[in-house]
This record gives C-alpha cells, sequence and structure tokens, in this order.
C-alpha cells in the first residue's frame, strides 16, 4: 500500500477541517434579539395592498411556522424551547391551533385539559385556554407572532379526521368573539380560520363567516384575518371578496414541482381587488413527497428551499416553513402520523429550518415594499421558448419595481441570460447569495444594457443559488447584510 506522506496527510485533514466547518456555518448562522419589534404598532395590509407592514409603516416579514399541535400537545417547557430555537431561526409566526386537529377536543394537553366543557363551543375551559395565553405571552417576549387558528376543519366539514363537527352559525359567531375579547390587547396575534377543509355548502360558508366576524367584533379590528384551505387550494377560491378577509393563504401543499402548485401563488398575486398573498402550506421538511414515500421518498432541505423563493419570488409577501414532525409534535409515545422520521426535538434543527432565515435576510436586504415579480428578467430562449428549466427546476425573477435591484432564482447550474436593462442606471453589480449559508459573493460590474450570460457557482450540479443584480449607484450592501 502507497504511504501517504506528511505533508499530503496534512492537506487532507485540513480539507476535511474545511468542509466541516462549511457544514456547519450552513446551520449555525442565527438571528440575534426578538425576532420582531412589536412596538412598530399594529400589523396591517400596505398601502400597495401586496405586503404588510406595522402602523409606523415599518415592513413585516412573515416567516412561518407550522406548528399546528402546539397548544395541545407541548408542556410549557417544552413549549418555550421550541418557541427560543424559532426566535434564534428568525420565524416571525408561528402557527398553532386552538382546537387541534390531532382529536384536540378529547385528547386532552399536557397538563391533562381539555378545550371545552361537553365540546361545547360556548363552554370554554379556563385552564386550558391559561395555558394558550402563557405561551402566546412567551411569543411576544420572543418578538414572535402566533397566527392563531381557532379550530381545525374537521370540527365544521369532517371530511375526514377525527371531529365532531361542533359549529353552526350561531356558535362560531360566540367562540370567534370569545377569542377576540379574550386577545385583544396582545399585540401578536394573526387570526387563521379555516383548517385545511373546503367549504362545500351554504352552511359551511357562514360558519366561517360567522366565526370570523365574531373575532372582528371581539378584539375591535386590531388583528388580520386570513384563511387556511386544503391542499390545493386557496382562500381566494371561496373567499376573496369578504371585507374581514385581510389577505389570501394558499396550501400549495406536498410537492416538490413549480409546475403542479407553486405558479398558483402567481396568479392569486393577480387577482383583484389585489390582497396580500402567501403560501401558508408548502411541501415540510422529511414529509413523503407528495404523500408517496414508497415512490418518491421524503422531502430535503432543497425541497423546501425551492418553494420559499419561488413563492416569494412569484409575488408572496412572505413564506410558511414545515416540518413534517414538527407540525404534529410527534414522539415516540405519540401515534405517528404518515411516517414521520424523528422527534419533534430533533427535528426543529432540521437544515431546511435554519436556511428560511437566509430568505427572509436576503427579501430584508433590499428595498421591500416594491418588490414585483418579473420573469422577463430572464431571456427566454429561442428555440424553446421557455425561461430555462421547468418542475423542479423552475427560474423565476423578481425586481424592484424602481428598477433599483433584480434578483433571479437559479436551482440548477444551468447558463442562462438576464436583460440586463431591467436595471436601472449605467452600471450594474452583480451578485451570487448562497441560500445554504446566506453568503454572497460579488461577481463583477456590468453595463445596464443588453443581456449577460451567467451559470451559478456549481455549475451543472443540483444546488440552488440566487442571482443578484444590483443598480450600482446606489451601492447597496452585500445581499443578505442583516440592517
Amino acid at each position: 500500500m502507497k504511504k501517504i506522506q506528511p505533508v499530503s496527510l496534512l492537506l487532507i485533514i485540513s480539507f476535511v477541517l474545511i468542509s466541516i466547518s462549511n457544514s456547519a456555518q450552513e446551520t449555525t448562522k442565527q438571528w440575534s434579539g426578538p425576532s420582531t419589534n412589536l412596538n412598530h404598532g399594529k400589523l396591517k395590509v400596505s398601502e400597495n395592498k401586496h405586503y404588510l407592514t406595522f402602523d409606523d409603516g415599518t415592513p413585516f416579514f412573515y416567516l412561518g411556522d407550522t406548528a399546528w399541535e402546539l397548544f395541545h400537545r407541548l408542556s410549557k417547557k417544552d413549549a418555550e424551547n421550541y418557541l427560543e430555537n424559532r426566535r434564534a431561526k428568525g420565524f416571525t409566526v408561528i402557527q398553532a391551533v386552538v382546537l387541534a386537529e390531532l382529536d384536540g377536543l378529547n385528547s386532552p394537553n399536557a397538563e391533562g385539559e381539555t378545550p371545552l366543557v361537553e365540546n361545547n363551543p360556548l363552554k370554554p375551559n379556563e385552564k386550558y385556554f391559561a395555558h394558550i395565553d402563557w405561551v402566546v405571552q412567551k411569543a411576544a417576549e420572543k418578538g414572535i407572532f402566533i397566527g392563531m387558528l381557532p379550530t381545525w376543519g374537521d370540527k365544521w366539514n369532517k371530511k375526514w379526521g377525527v371531529g365532531p363537527e361542533i359549529f353552526t352559525p350561531e356558535n362560531a359567531f360566540a367562540y370567534g368573539k370569545f377569542l377576540g375579547s379574550r386577545y385583544k390587547n396582545q399585540p401578536n396575534i394573526i387570526w387563521i380560520t379555516g383548517g385545511d377543509r373546503p367549504i362545500e355548502n351554504e352552511l359551511q360558508g357562514q360558519i366561517i363567516d360567522r366565526m370570523a366576524l365574531g373575532l372582528r367584533e371581539g378584539d375591535n379590528g386590531n388583528h388580520l384575518i386570513s384563511f387556511h384551505p386544503c391542499g390545493g387550494e386557496g382562500s381566494s377560491k371561496y373567499l376573496h371578496n369578504k371585507a374581514w378577509l385581510d389577505f389570501n393563504m394558499r396550501q400549495n401543499g406536498h410537492s416538490d414541482n413549480f409546475s403542479e402548485r407553486y405558479y398558483l401563488t402567481y396568479e392569486d398575486y393577480l387577482h383583484t381587488p389585489i390582497k396580500p398573498i402567501i403560501d401558508a402550506e408548502p411541501i415540510y421538511e422529511d414529509h413523503p413527497v407528495n404523500f408517496n414515500a414508497e415512490q418518491f421518498g421524503h422531502s430535503v432541505a432543497t425541497d423546501v428551499r425551492r418553494p420559499l423563493y419561488w413563492d416569494l419570488f412569484v409575488g408572496a409577501f412572505g413564506h410558511t416553513y414545515g416540518h413534517h414532525s414538527v407540525w404534529q409534535m410527534w414522539s415516540p409515545e405519540k401515534e405517528p402520523v404518515n411516517r414521520p422520521l424523528m422527534p419533534w426535538y430533533e427535528a426543529i434543527d432540521q437544515p431546511g429550518a435554519s436556511q428560511m432565515l437566509f430568505g427572509r435576510l436576503l427579501m430584508e436586504s433590499r428595498p421591500f415594499l416594491t418588490r414585483v415579480p418579473d420573469n422577463e428578467i430572464v431571456v427566454v430562449d429561442r428555440v424553446n421558448t421557455s425561461v430555462p428549466g421547468a418542475g423542479r427546476y423552475k427560474f423565476v425573477a423578481t425586481r424592484d419595481s424602481e428598477g433599483s435591484y433584480a434578483m433571479v432564482y437559479v436551482p440548477v447550474g444551468r447558463r442562462f441570460s438576464v436583460n440586463m436593462d431591467k436595471i436601472k442606471g449605467d452600471r450594474v453589480v452583480a451578485w451570487w447569495y448562497n441560500p445554504r449559508n446566506g453568503e454572497s459573493v460579488k461577481i463583477g460590474t456590468y453595463q445596464a444594457l443588453g443581456t449577460a450570460s451567467f451559470i451559478s457557482p456549481d455549475a451543472g450540479e443540483n444546488l440552488d443559488w440566487i442571482l443578484v443584480l444590483d443598480n450600482a449607484a446606489k451601492k447597496y450592501p452585500a445581499p443578505g447584510t442583516r440592517k
């Protein structure tokens, strides 16, 4: 066997250490301080109707996590550990359900309490809601909003799941008013009606409408309201013209393919009257792709990064991440739903969760409220008459309406060309931004006219990058720089 020379061994060791360092760097960057500053006032819809801001005009980046069973399954200690983990990862909203999906009416919470006396929405159990109060306040201390679902959908449209159906239009209004009044002065609440079920008849529509109106009356209009639909659908299908619906939600669901569902975010962006749009449930990390583990396997971090940028670049005002173990807060003593791979307390540190922060940092490092989708930034291939890449490798682009910057999401290493005249000014500074570790590299300076050709640093590999093009005169900091 050939003997390895000491210098060669040293080089090998150095390479391994660098690789380990780079790998750790991709998962250890953390947010410092509260995730948002609640002193900016209440949330509202921006003047251009596409984004959310605080009362004082400060932009709000909705970076959500689906912790549907948070109130139902976690103890106070576990809830605080989970919330602190999400604060450190830059999440700004935690989506959680009061009357939870997994037998939330009859299976007690971690303190042995069920939410309603005799499953009657008019008889809330004070001890159960005191626990929710505690979780909501802990989230506020960390600058995190709670996207609070009053109930999961099986309680008003069983269709599938545990149920039972307990709501009528009358008690839905009273229950909504109870919740609205209880959290009227709590600064970190966003209401989310619905809960993964379609509105299939007039009665169900009345229940949702009355519950939302009860929330609004109870909290004096202090909080925004939306609707979480079932898979493949959006709230606009049922409720777009409702005055109480402040912004639209989609559940693009557990596909990893742009062409199957994620393009629908752009269609909702175009709806009139204009309302902000967000994908509140894309594919979860470590979830069976298309619910078919045998054929497609479980998703990985790459699969959850793509929808983050697909949705943002086609018009979403924020994004929601999810992990298959975390939504159900699964641990070995619990009944698993659809093959979770690990307990929730391990899953919270999966790489996709950490990498969501880099999307937030990128968006917040450039003018926020003037961003518009524009796939014409990428030059159309003259032979195939399409943007390079499709399906899982779809290229999408966005820019500032004032022309001060543009971004192209590049999911795979293929050469492509860009219309440089989309950027105003004489010169364009180009960067590659790495969505796996939040680092950027300046490529060079170009003329702001004609076309320029680019290929990402991992040419030919299934690794995603973002091309960032800036008007040189603006002297923007490196992409992803926290303000």
